[in-house]
C-alpha cells in the first residue's frame, strides 16, 4: 500500500465526570472506509483476483445460462456459439471500491467495479474481436451475533445487478462481425453476472474474512514497550457505525517480566472519540490507561542531590531563604547539604482540553550536611507541569514543561514551625533543575504507535477530545 500522505492519530483522552452511568471501553479502534478499501482491494490482490477473472468461463456460461431448457433457444445459442473459435477475458482490473453505509442497524455495504476486455477470434476475420465490460460486485459487511468476544463480521449477499452492467465493441469491423458481437453482446448480458456471482464472490468473501482476522490481529498486536513492560490491547465488542468499523478494546499493562499490572475494562470512566472526518482511522485512549501507561514509564523514586556540588547557585539560594526563616539553621548548612525528593505518587494527567497538565505529590528533605541523620526539615509539596505532546514518526511523544510548586506542607522540623511557603521559590528552583530533566529524559524515547505502522501509515499526529455536554 501507498503511503505518500498522512494519517491522524486522534487520541481522545478525558477527564469530565459522566453526568450518567454509561460505560465506555478502555480504548477504541475506528476503522474508516478508506482503510476498509486499502486493506480489501489488497487481499483482493492477494486472493489474485484479476487471475479469477480472466478464467471466467465465459462461453459455458452463455450457453448454460441463454436455453433455460427450451431446445429453440439452445439451438439458435448454438449456431451462433459455432462462429467461436475461443472468448476469453485478456485484461482485467479491479477499480476503486466503494464503501458505503446501509439503512439498516449495524451493517454496511461494500461496491467492487469490476474493468475487463474480452477478445473473440472468430473465422469471420483474422484480427481478434474485443468487447469492454463492466460489471460491479456489492455485498453486505454485517456484525454476526455470536457467542464470541468480538462478535464477527461476515461478509453476504454478495452479487451483481444487471444495472451495473456495460458491454460495448471497442472497434466496429464489417457488418457480419458487428452482427454476431452484438449477438454475443446479449448472451453475456444475463451470463457476466452470474459468473460474478459463482466466481468472483466466493474470492470475495475469503479476502474479507483474511482482512478481518488482521483486523483482530492488530487489535491483539505485540505489546507497545514502555521501557520496562509494556501496554497491550485486546477486542471486546465491535459494531458497524455507518461507514466506520469500530473495535471496543481492553487495555492492561504488563511489567518487565510481562506479568498484569493493571487491567481495564469497560467502566464509567468516560472516553469520548473524536470524529473520523477526513482521516483514515482514530485510535482514541481512555483517560485511566493513560495514567497507567505514565506510572509505567515514571514509577516513584528518591533522588538525593549534593546541593552544594551540583547547584551551587541554588545551594546560596537556599541559605539566603533560610536565614528568613532561621539565621541558626542557615548557619548549619555546610558545603555537604544534601536534598532528598521522594516522588510520592506518580504524576496524574489531567487531559482535559484545552490545557493538559500533570499534578503531583513530592515529599522533600533537606540535610545540612551528608552526615546529618534527621533531615532539617521536611516539607510536602504538590506540583503541577504543563504537558506536552507531539509526534515524530510513528511515535507519540511527550514530556513536562515547567513545574510549579503550588501548595508546600510542613511535614517534619528540627528548627521549629515555620512557613515554608517562604522556601516556595527555591524549592521550585531545585524541582526545575532534577526532578523536571530527570523525568523528561525517562520520556524521551515516546511511545511507538504499533497500529498505525501496521495499517501502512508513516506519521502521526495527537489531539485530545472533550466530552460533548
Amino acid at each position: 500500500m501507498a503511503v505518500p500522505w498522512t494519517f491522524s492519530l486522534l487520541c481522545g483522552l478525558l477527564a469530565a465526570t459522566l453526568a450518567e452511568a454509561t460505560l465506555s471501553p478502555p480504548a477504541v479502534l475506528n476503522l474508516g472506509p478508506e482503510v476498509i478499501k486499502e486493506k480489501l482491494t489488497q487481499k483482493l490482490e492477494d486472493h489474485n483476483v484479476t487471475t479469477i477473472l480472466q478464467q471466467l468461463p465465459l462461453l459455458s456460461a452463455m450457453h448454460d445460462n441463454s436455453a433455460w431448457g427450451v431446445p429453440l433457444l439452445g439451438n439458435l445459442v448454438n449456431s451462433i456459439l459455432k462462429y467461436i473459435i475461443w472468448l476469453r477475458v485478456t485484461s482485467a482490473s479491479i477499480l476503486q471500491l466503494q464503501v458505503q453505509p446501509s439503512p439498516y442497524y449495524q451493517e454496511m455495504m461494500v461496491r467492487i467495479p469490476v474493468n475487463m476486455v474480452a477478445g473473440l477470434n472468430t473465422p469471420l476475420i483474422k484480427t481478434i474481436v474485443e468487447f469492454h465490460m463492466e460489471s460491479e460486485a456489492h455485498a453486505l459487511i454485517r456484525v454476526e451475533k455470536s457467542n464470541s468476544i468480538p462478535s464477527r463480521l461476515v461478509l453476504s449477499d454478495c452479487s451483481s445487478s444487471d444495472s451495473s452492467l456495460r458491454i460495448r465493441l471497442l472497434h466496429r469491423l464489417s457488418f457480419l462481425v458487428n452482427s454476431l458481437a452484438k449477438k454475443i453482446m446479449n448472451l453475456l448480458m444475463p451470463a457476466l453476472p452470474q459468473l460474478v456471482k459463482t466466481e468472483l464472490c466466493p474470492v470475495i468473501k475469503a479476502a474479507f474474512d483474511d482482512m478481518f482476522a488482521d483486523f483482530l490481529r492488530l487489535a491483539r498486536a505485540v505489546p507497545i514497550p514502555l521501557s520496562p513492560g509494556g501496554l497491550e490491547f485486546e477486542p471486546l465488542s465491535l459494531i458497524i457505525e455507518e461507514n466506520f468499523i469500530q473495535l471496543d478494546l481492553g487495555a492492561k499493562v504488563l511489567d518487565s517480566k510481562g506479568r498484569v499490572t493493571a487491567k481495564f475494562n469497560n467502566s464509567e470512566m468516560p472516553l469520548t472519540v473524536p470524529a473520523l472526518g477526513n482521516k483514515a482511522f482514530c485510535f482514541a485512549v481512555r483517560q485511566d490507561v493513560v495514567n497507567a501507561v505514565v506510572a509505567a514509564l515514571l514509577p516513584s523514586e528518591k533522588l538525593v542531590i549534593p546541593l552544594h556540588y551540583v547547584l551551587p547557585d541554588v545551594a546560596r539560594e537556599l541559605k539566603s531563604s533560610l536565614e528568613m526563616i532561621s539565621k541558626q539553621a542557615a548557619n548549619r548548612l555546610d558545603g555537604t547539604q544534601i536534598v532528598k525528593i521522594v516522588t510520592q505518587d506518580v504524576p496524574y494527567l489531567d487531559l482535559t482540553p484545552p490545557s493538559t497538565t500533570a499534578a503531583q505529590q513530592i515529599v522533600m528533605d533537606i540535610s545540612a550536611s551528608e552526615k546529618d541523620l534527621h533531615p532539617l526539615f521536611t516539607v510536602g509539596i504538590e506540583t503541577k507541569s504543563k504537558v506536552q505532546f507531539y509526534s515524530e514518526g510513528d511515535r507519540l511523544m511527550f514530556n513536562f514543561n515547567g513545574i510549579s510548586s503550588d501548595r508546600i506542607q510542613l511535614m517534619n522540623s528540627d528548627i521549629g514551625i515555620f512557613n515554608p511557603e517562604l522556601l516556595k521559590n527555591v524549592i521550585t528552583m531545585i524541582l526545575t533543575a532534577e526532578l523536571l530533566p530527570n523525568q523528561n529524559s525517562k520520556l524521551r524515547t515516546g511511545i511507538p504507535v504499533s497500529i498505525m505502522k501496521a495499517l501502512g501509515y508513516e506519521t502521526a499526529s495527537w489531539s485530545s477530545a472533550k466530552k460533548e455536554e
